[in-house]
């Protein structure tokens, strides 16, 4: 009887590690993909470096009042302490990890969307995503 059991789970078992696996992604996919990823980013560094720019002369202000000293001279011991130092080396190494981590998983989630979506919402999808564009290179240009 325990033999039976032991044969269904290891069964049970193969079938959901089958589901579990999913096709790469087409290599079409992942260039699209990486092209938008590297547009958007640049989008945002683009807007990031605006916002700097604007807020610079305000920024400067702020120096020059007793508060903001203050402030500044916190934020400096807190850069100098040991333990500050330690936390930001351990977040980095997280992050590194993080970073492998979420590179399986959008390996994985492009896979399933070429498996299984992009069949039935590809184009419209595709014709969302370019008419977007159209306003976000208007509002929010990548250079």
């Amino acid at each position: 009887m325990i033999a039976k059991y032991t044969l269904g789970l290891i069964l049970a078992l193969q079938v959901s590690m089958s589901l579990c696996s999913v096709p790469p992604p087409d290599a079409e996919l992942v260039q699209k993909y990486e092209q938008m990823r590297t547009t958007f980013y640049s989008r945002l560094l683009a807007a990031y470096s605006k916002f700097q720019e604007a807020a610079a002369p305000y920024l400067e202000k702020i120096g020059e009042h007793e508060h903001g000293q203050t402030t500044k001279h916190f934020v400096e011991e807190v850069m100098a302490k040991p333990e500050f130092q330690a936390f930001a080396k351990v977040a980095a190494g997280a992050g590194q990890e993080v970073g492998r981590v979420a590179d399986t998983a959008r390996t994985a989630a492009l896979g399933a969307y070429a498996q299984y979506a992009r069949p039935h919402i590809g184009t419209y999808l595709s014709d969302a995503i370019d008419s977007i564009k159209v306003y976000l290179d208007k509002y929010l240009p990548a250079q």
